[in-house]
């Protein structure tokens, strides 16, 4: 069986690395003041792969942390993936020139479809589309919105559109150590062709545990934050337990 590739969070807001709480910027917790550090304690456990989110940039609807994205890249070995605030093919450019490995788009895949699988068929395997939820419907703006739209319904649009991966965040459940909502995250990687990475609530080992089995039916990976910060989950054992 293919390994759960674990991304450990660096969310960033006014060049802190910090986590929110159901995506509330009111809710933030600071966890330090340098993320290239950060970047080099998760390499230094067994990272392979990395997911930064610009969380003033998702708000803003345009790159915030830039210099602070750049030094986790300059840092870190592995794959980073970055999100927040990319609206534009520019934007996209920009983190691709810079080193990153795929750039996740949010609110443009449903406000923009076609920008996202315009990208997506230039830049194959460089492009996650983040599915955010509540309570099953798509949540966009850094989360302040929630539409109309199913969570399904909006994966389907990109369904041959050759999008990496979809990036499903229960907000509900983030930054909450409530645990990954897998049954969700589960009927969606089986509802579409597309590999689907868990996201939201993650709170020790046996959320790993969970998902691990559940590879085979296209969950490629999960993103934990909170649980590795407040050290509930030890990303040697993590790795260790088939993730990678």
């Amino acid at each position: 069986m293919a390994p759960l590739i674990l991304f450990p969070a660096i969310d960033l807001k006014g060049g802190q690395v910090v986590r929110l709480a159901e995506g509330d910027m009111a809710r933030a917790t600071v966890y330090g003041d340098d993320p290239a550090a950060q970047a080099r304690l998760f390499a230094d456990a067994g990272a392979s792969h990395l997911h930064v989110v610009d969380l003033d940039g998702a708000f803003a609807g345009a790159s915030v942390n830039g210099a602070a994205v750049e030094s986790i890249i300059a840092a870190f070995p592995g794959k980073v993936q970055v999100g927040g605030g990319i609206r534009n093919r520019a934007g996209v450019d920009r983190w691709l020139a810079l080193g990153v490995e795929r750039v996740i788009i949010g609110t443009a895949a449903l406000k923009d479809p076609e920008f996202v699988k315009s990208a997506a068929r230039d830049l194959p395997g460089r492009i996650v589309v983040g599915v955010d939820a509540r309570d099953g419907m798509v949540a966009t703006e850094g989360w302040a919105d929630v539409s109309d739209v199913r969570v399904e319904d909006l994966a389907r649009r990109f369904e041959d559109a050759g999008v990496a991966a979809l990036l499903f965040t229960d907000v509900g459940r983030d930054g909450l150590l409530k645990g990954c909502n897998v049954e969700a995250t589960v009927a969606l990687a089986q509802a579409v062709a597309i590999p689907v990475i868990a996201s939201g609530g993650v709170a020790d080992i046996g959320d790993i545990h969970a998902l691990r089995p559940h590879v085979a039916n296209g969950i490629e990976g999960v993103i934990t934050g909170r649980a590795l910060y407040d050290g509930r989950l030890d990303l040697a054992e993590a790795i260790a337990a088939g993730a990678v």
